[in-house]
């Protein structure tokens, strides 16, 4: 069994930054990040392995965004810099079982436990 928690969101000026946290209950291999828009179907940000040595991340975050893990603390971060208003969305950490192929993380059927989000806005 695993609960996760999301925490980091708010309201940003476009160019800012924020940090993304979310706290496991429960052993985690691999955990992803999704978000969703209003009226838009949900969409891969990033995905990071067990140990943190394999990272994935969409083309359209690539270069501002940064996954990481700290397994003593149970925790997976996603630190979000340059924000733009197309980035407001409500964030959600997943986590799922070891992965055989790095195409596997971009959906959404390789995760089995869901937090609730958490809102990024950015303002122009």
């Amino acid at each position: 069994q695993v609960q996760l928690v999301e925490s980091g969101g708010g309201l940003v000026q476009a160019g800012g930054s924020l940090r993304l946290s979310c706290a496991a209950s429960g052993r985690t291999f691999t955990m992803g990040w999704f978000r969703q828009a209003p009226g838009k179907e949900r969409e891969f940000v990033a995905a990071i392995s067990w140990n943190g040595g394999d990272t994935h991340y969409a083309d359209s975050v690539k270069g501002r965004f940064t996954v990481s893990r700290d397994n003593a603390k149970n925790t997976v971060y996603l630190q979000m810099n340059s924000l733009k208003p197309e980035d407001t969305a409500v964030y959600y950490c997943a986590a799922g079982p070891p992965y055989y192929s790095a195409s596997d993380t971009y959906t959404s059927d390789l995760y089995h436990y869901w937090g609730q989000g958490t809102q990024v806005t950015v303002s122009s």
